[in-house]
This record gives structure tokens, C-alpha cells and sequence, in this order.
């Protein structure tokens, strides 16, 4: 198995990435890539996280 470690500086609750650490709220990318589906974002809900990996 994988041996991930966290990078202090992302946190993240998404437990179905398969990025998040798992045992904390982290992600163990060294970076992401935010983005958005919407031509004028307003407001958080209008972002996203383009690194997201759906965990299998």
C-alpha cells in the first residue's frame, strides 16, 4: 500500500477523493488545481477542485 503523507498546507473533507489522506482532513497532492463551472463565480459553491479523484 501507498504510503501518503499530508500537505499541511491543503486541507480537505472530501473522503471520497482519492487524494484526501484519509485519517485527517488533508490532501497529499503537493498541489491542486481549483476551477470553476461558471462563467461569473460568485461565491464558493461555484468553485472546484479540478485535482478531485474519485477514491475506488
Amino acid at each position: 500500500m501507498e504510503c501518503k503523507s499530508k500537505n499541511s498546507s491543503i486541507r480537505c473533507t472530501v473522503k471520497e477523493c482519492a487524494h484526501n489522506m484519509g485519517s485527517e482532513n488533508y490532501c497529499t497532492l503537493n498541489t491542486i488545481d481549483v476551477g470553476t463551472h461558471e462563467s461569473n463565480p460568485t461565491m464558493p459553491e461555484c468553485t472546484d477542485c479540478n485535482s478531485f479523484v474519485k477514491r475506488s
